[in-house]
Parts: C-alpha cells; structure tokens; sequence
C-alpha cells in the first residue's frame, strides 16, 4: 500500500539534491533569478557608496591633519600657499563627498535619485569624480615638493604633518578615481 502524498508537496522529479544527500526545494522559477540579479545591480551602487565613505573619511582626515599643522614660527601650514591650497582642495573634496555619500544613501534607500534623468545623474557622478580626483592630484602635486624640500633640512612634527596630511588627501584620491570608474560604467 502506498501513503497519501499531500498536495503541497513537490513532486520527486522536482526535488534536487546537493551533492550531501540534503533534499532541496525546488526554485520558484523567475522569482529567485530575478532577485539574484537585483542583488548583483545594486552591488555597483554600494560598491560607489563605500568607495565615496572612504573619500569622505580620507579627505576630513587630510583636512583636519593639514588645519592643526601649527607650531608655531615658521612651522605653521598658513605661510605656505602650498600647504593652503591642499587644505582647500581637501575642504572641497569633503564636500563633494558628503553630498554624494547623501545623494548615494538616500538613492539606495528609496530607491530614487535626487537628480532628475538617469543620464543627468551619470554625468554629474562622473564629471564631478573626475573634477575632484584632477583638484585632489593637483593639490598634493603642489604640497609634495616643499614637503620634501623641509624634510631634508629638518625632519620635525611639522613635516611629519604635512606628509600625513599629503597621504590621507592620495588615499581621498584614489577612492574618488575609483568612485569615477564604478560610475563610469553604470548609472
């Protein structure tokens, strides 16, 4: 005699099995294809979203390191434009990256952006990601010479703080140019 089969249950040729011995529900067609591929769309926005944390956090570092540079005399960041242009360009780059850090989270979450087209918002992502890593690799180009010019007269805090402030403002770099190569590629 055979037992009743309910009629929920799958039926065996639709039963897989994994390679242990474990039965396994059958995919529920579409369904499970279609929210493993939105799950793989949404990883470029996340993947920009870290990428512009990490600029956000490396340039407030080099902007901060770069302002508290001060010890007095000769040893203040203000009395080189270098070291005032760097700390500009890490204020600007801090607020680029806050806005975008805003913009990106409140897209992921509502899943709208705050600019209207999709093709509007690309071209403010890339152009602006571009822009800020041009002014980030400019500014330390400027800062990096006299760095190392003071640092083979004298090896001090001041010089120390400065190369801190040079590092965390390449790191901004690299983070914002990545950021431009995942929006590059899709919106």
């Amino acid at each position: 005699m055979s037992t009743p089969v309910p009629a929920d249950a799958p039926a065996p040729e639709a039963a897989a099995v994994d390679g242990v011995g474990e039965q396994q529900e059958p995919a529920a067609g579409g369904v499970r294809s279609m929210v493993e591929r939105w799950k793989m769309e949404g990883a470029p926005a996340r993947a920009r979203l870290l990428l512009r944390a990490l600029a956000w956090l490396f340039s407030l570092l080099a902007l901060v390191v770069m302002a508290s540079n001060q010890h007095g005399g000769s040893q203040d960041f203000r009395q080189y434009p270098e070291y005032n242009y760097c700390l500009g360009i890490s204020i600007v780059a801090w607020l680029y990256a806050t806005a975008q850090v805003l913009r990106d989270a409140h897209r992921l979450g509502s899943g709208r952006d705050l600019i209207g087209t999709r093709k509007a918002s690309a071209l403010v992502d890339f152009a602006g990601d571009q822009v800020v890593a041009y002014f980030l690799i400019s500014a330390m180009s400027a800062a990096a010479p006299v760095t190392d010019y003071m640092r083979q007269k004298a090896d001090n805090l001041f010089t120390d703080s400065a190369a801190a402030a040079i590092s965390m403002a390449f790191f901004a770099f690299v983070a914002i140019g990545l950021s431009a190569l995942v929006s590059g590629r899709c919106p």
